[in-house]
């Protein structure tokens, strides 16, 4: 299992779909205050379906109080400011993976106190950055496929249904 932090995230679809990838992997969800939506917006509560019940999710008022709760965790900081590659890196069960805001990313100071551990997704040079929800998602089954996907399913089968 790992954390997700979000730094003040903006879109509240993309904090719904994170819900539900938290919620489908067994990952606590941190959200760094302040919020671009309300809690009860609803279109983070239709992103996050009717997972909001799987969910840990836990506020903070800022990143710094996180650090301070959790000492001895690895952290890893996602920016597409860094040299290193999110297959590059061992994730260790709870650690923190933390993601900026939409619009900006993380603070450049909080990147270079911890730059040894930023991570990136691969893309083209002429794209800027890809849809928040879709790197937690590709990073946190990195982290998930690492760890042998403890605690998830990981077969399913055909029910038989024939649909049109």
């Amino acid at each position: 299992m790992i954390n997700i932090v979000l730094v003040e995230p903006e879109i509240p679809q993309n904090a719904g779909n994170i819900v539900r990838t938290c919620a489908a992997t067994g990952c606590n969800l941190h959200m760094v205050r302040p919020l671009g939506f309300e809690l009860d917006d609803k279109k983070y509560k239709r992103a996050g379906l009717d997972y909001f019940p799987l969910s840990n999710i836990k506020l903070y008022d800022s990143i710094e109080e996180i650090f301070e709760e959790n000492k001895n965790a690895t952290f890893y900081f996602a920016s597409t400011k860094s040299k290193k590659t999110y297959a590059d890196v061992t994730y260790p069960d709870g650690c923190f993976v933390v993601f900026g805001k939409e619009s900006y990313g993380l603070r450049e100071d909080l990147l270079k106190a911890h730059y040894d551990n930023c991570i990136r997704v691969p893309m083209k040079s002429e794209a800027r950055s890809l849809n928040l929800s879709n790197t937690v998602a590709i990073i946190t089954y990195e982290a998930m496929r690492q760890q042998n996907f403890a605690g998830l399913q990981n077969e399913g089968e055909l029910t038989g249904r024939s649909e049109s």
